[in-house]
């Protein structure tokens, strides 16, 4: 039972090891950043667990036509996550290699892309990525809580530990508290930013009498 949650963890090589870390830190940074630490914990084995059920109900089926590799990594929660934002985006299009695509296409062209990555598994990925498009349509929503919710577990162990971690950047539950630390990071303090002065020469001094503008010219 407890691998429903630890294969997120293991790789095989460095190469893997090295996508799994730009994929946490992408994927997993910016959802974060959307649902807050508490959440994103949460809906982390959340997602595990329920990406590792459908592949075991699948595997058996797929296995009778193709080679199915073994479910490895942080990219199947990285899928659902990224289906969670897709589905539940504000923009109906976007720009993908030079043309607009729909959104909702978008998490689909990841999947072939991430057929190319080492020691990946495709189905494990789809597995991610429909349970991250079941959340984000509203079909999980026992799985939800409020950010009422999310507000009091930021005061609860083990989420006050995190707090105290240097160097560890802690995103609050409430949406209020996040709103209000974006804009202290973007307002600046006067006088922190550089500025330059400019000199503007005076204009030349016209000459009192017609004789000397003779002389000039």
């Amino acid at each position: 039972v407890h691998r429903l949650i630890t294969y997120i963890f293991i790789y095989e090589d460095l190469i893997s090891l090295a996508c799994g870390a730009v994929i946490i830190w992408y994927f997993a940074g910016s959802f974060e950043k959307n649902v807050g630490t508490v959440k994103h914990c949460i809906l982390t084995a959340t997602f595990s667990v329920l990406s590792a059920l459908l592949y075991l109900f699948l595997q058996p089926l797929v296995s009778r036509l193709l080679e199915v590799g073994d479910a490895k990594g942080f990219m199947p929660v990285a899928f659902a996550m990224l289906g969670v934002s897709t589905t539940r985006s504000r923009m109906k299009r976007t720009l993908l290699l030079g043309y607009r695509v729909p959104v909702l296409l978008v998490p689909w062209f990841g999947l072939c892309l991430a057929w190319f990555v080492p020691h990946s598994s495709l189905l494990g990925n789809l597995c991610g990525l429909l349970v991250g498009e079941a959340y984000g349509l509203g079909y999980c929503f026992c799985l939800d809580f409020p950010e009422s919710v999310g507000s009091k577990l930021d005061r609860v162990f083990p989420f006050t530990l995190l707090k105290r971690i240097p160097g560890l950047k802690y995103i609050p539950g409430s949406l209020a508290e996040r709103r209000a630390s974006a804009n202290s990071m973007i307002k600046a303090v006067p006088g922190t930013y550089p500025t330059q002065s400019y000199h503007c020469p005076s204009p030349l001094a016209l000459p009192a009498h017609p004789s000397a503008q003779g002389q000039g010219f």
